[in-house]
């Protein structure tokens, strides 16, 4: 039995097998338990069909702590959890699992989209140097020749003096890799239909229309959100658009991009492009994009990984420690952001 005067919230684990493991360690669990009354062996992965134990915790929970994999919040599983009052996500997006039933009960949601933001914007950081550099495209020339060569002939259109770099979005992640791209001499361009001249200008871009930054931008990363709007906004006749030799970057979602009209001019080499999400996820075993020698693909790995995890499981801990002080949550989610968000 709890006594009556421990007064912290109750949280329950709610996401998919395994990613407790990787996001909580005994650090966070110390951290946890002390400022929360919490079972951490105890992981709701399903709301629909609980387990006795999960139902039980459900329906005393004040708090679901949530990651990767969290199951739908629906109005049925809500009718179970008749004192909750918030949900801390330990990642990105809500999409998945906050429906319109948490927003009717008045529900608070705060996640760590902020966390998650900093080692998507280091991986494109890193790929817009290497891409200007020419680098991918001369470590796969090397393997091929295997012998000297006059690589300063061969990369003299490459370098990272006075490139452009086109933006598209100034979601969080749009916003960071501006800001990591200030300390280079490069110009950025932003296309996002909510900034203001000024705001980009602010931000250390020039606000541009997205057919004008395609045409004459070097490298363009991709970093809107997946919405019906934003499907296949880079479709053939942008990528038409684009220079000669230019790099496309997506770290965003695989739908955004025309995927069949990208591989062709992929196939000529006319683009280049470094894809860390497709559509499907991963591509079809024979698709070209495994081998061609202009394409830079991988497993969807940008967002947190590994030890960047603990990142975002820090974040959300300090969301759970201030709801237990009475605190407002220092990154709300609002209603409004799911329209306009990843």
């Amino acid at each position: 039995m709890h006594h009556t005067s421990d007064n912290r919230p109750e949280v329950l684990l709610a996401m998919g097998p395994g990613v407790a493991e990787r996001l909580l360690t005994e650090r966070h669990l110390e951290r946890l338990t002390a400022i929360a009354r919490t079972e951490p062996t105890l992981i709701a992965h399903d709301l629909a069909r609980p387990t006795p134990a999960v139902l039980a915790a459900l329906g005393t929970a004040d708090v679901l702590l949530t990651c990767w994999g969290a199951p739908p919040l629906t109005a049925s599983a809500l009718a179970r959890a008749p004192r909750l009052r918030a949900v801390v996500h330990a990642a990105g997006s809500v999409k998945h699992h906050i429906t319109h039933a948490c927003w009717e009960r008045g529900i608070a949601v705060s996640s760590a989209a902020s966390a998650n933001a900093l080692p998507v914007a280091e991986y494109t950081l890193a790929v817009i140097l290497l891409a200007g550099k020419g680098v991918l495209r001369a470590a796969h020339r090397l393997g091929e020749l295997r012998a000297p060569h006059d690589w300063g002939r061969e990369l003299s259109d490459a370098g990272n003096y006075r490139r452009t770099v086109g933006i598209i979005g100034a979601s969080r992640i749009g916003r960071r890799v501006i800001e990591l791209l200030r300390p280079f001499d490069l110009s950025v361009l932003l296309h996002d239909p909510y900034v203001t001249e000024a705001e980009a200008s602010a931000l250390g871009a020039a606000r541009t229309e997205l057919d004008e930054l395609c045409r004459r931008s070097d490298i363009v990363s991709v970093h809107a959100p997946e919405l019906a709007g934003t499907h296949h906004m880079i479709d053939g006749r942008r990528l038409a658009l684009m220079r000669d030799g230019a790099t496309l970057v997506n770290t965003s979602r695989g739908s955004l991009i025309d995927e069949p009209a990208l591989l062709a001019e992929l196939i000529t080499g006319r683009l280049h492009a470094v894809l860390d999400v497709t559509e499907p996820e991963p591509p079809p075993a024979d698709s070209p994009l495994y081998a061609l020698p202009n394409v830079l693909l991988t497993p969807h790995v940008a967002g947190s990984l590994g030890n960047e995890l603990h990142r975002m499981a820090d974040a959300a801990i300090d969301e759970l420690e201030r709801f237990s002080q009475g605190l407002p949550f220092l990154e709300p989610v609002p209603m409004t952001a799911l329209d306009r968000s990843a």
